[in-house]
């Protein structure tokens, strides 16, 4: 199954700390991942960042918000126990523990109000509402900047589909020297786009050295492209006695043409529109950042007294 929002463990992680010791979040996860049946692919999941664990993060923030209740407490870096008053919430058999149940407390409402909370904590309210309710703060943070990066990857392939060849030649090349091949911008700027002889768009080195080079071919195009253009632009290759290529295109490649060139001995890269819009946004091709966000945590080492 899914794993569980971080309201949905809070009642599990409850009853975890009842027998009154200390415990860590591995623990809690684990206790979690088992009653909850989690497959190893579950457990595996991360957030869409990369930077930490779903299933750790979801039992992380369960535990906070339970903290800001005051019905658990921390007893060391990533180590808690529950309070007297975890203990005698328990006692009254609860069903559920969400944020509803915090609200009871003094405590866990100034949190709320100093971190401004927002109405998708009501049980009421539309599916969208409701949704968003069962993710962490820093899932919601995370899955904003996600739809905020899918629109401009969007916006930007659209842009792209527009420019005339010769601006898509110089992309192309700003793009590839960002990710770092074609030496100098300069030497990149003068290997691609000068060819044009024998399926071949441009040559640029595969690294500062000029150790090998990449041969390219970079179409504006709205068709698809299918398994012919990618055995021309290799049977180019031979001709140029090369090994590798890279096609980049606007457009898709057909399923024909991808299985065409993980057959072949030649290593030839298809990006496609949507890869080619995403690289640009990672290499800040075409974009310029708006605002920047710095999310921080607590490093606990610096507490630790000798």
């Amino acid at each position: 199954m899914p794993i569980p929002d971080y309201q949905t463990l809070m009642l599990p992680l409850l009853r975890f700390t009842a027998d009154g010791d200390v415990h860590t979040t591995a623990q809690a996860a684990e206790m979690v991942a088992q009653q909850f049946n989690l497959t190893d692919a579950e457990r595996a999941e991360m957030l869409p960042s990369g930077g930490s664990l779903k299933l750790f993060s979801r039992v992380g923030w369960a535990r906070t918000y339970m903290a800001k209740a005051g019905l658990l407490e921390a007893v060391g870096r990533g180590k808690f126990k529950i309070t007297g008053r975890g203990i005698a919430l328990l006692r009254t058999n609860p069903p559920r523990i969400d944020v509803g149940v915090l609200s009871q407390y003094a405590e866990f409402l100034e949190f709320r109000e100093r971190s401004k909370p927002n109405k998708t904590d009501s049980a009421n309210g539309s599916e969208a509402e409701v949704a968003a309710a069962q993710q962490t703060p820093q899932e919601l943070l995370e899955s904003s900047y996600q739809a905020l990066h899918a629109q401009v990857a969007e916006d930007l392939l659209e842009r792209i589909t527009k420019v005339s060849p010769q601006f898509f030649e110089k992309l192309v090349v700003d793009l590839l020297v960002a990710m770092g091949y074609g030496g100098s911008r300069k030497d990149a700027g003068q290997a691609i786009g000068k060819s044009g002889d024998d399926g071949i768009d441009g040559i640029i080195k595969e690294d500062r050295l000029g150790l090998d080079a990449v041969y390219i071919q970079a179409k504006r195009w709205k068709a698809t492209v299918g398994r012919p253009e990618i055995q021309s632009f290799a049977g180019s290759l031979e001709g140029q006695r090369a090994r590798r290529g890279v096609f980049i295109t606007t457009s898709k490649f057909s399923a024909d043409a991808r299985e065409y060139v993980n057959r072949i001995e030649k290593k030839i890269v298809l990006i496609d529109g949507e890869p080619l819009a995403n690289l640009s946004l990672e290499y800040g091709i075409g974009v310029e950042p708006v605002t920047t966000y710095k999310v921080q945590r607590i490093d606990s080492d610096y507490f630790e007294e000798e």
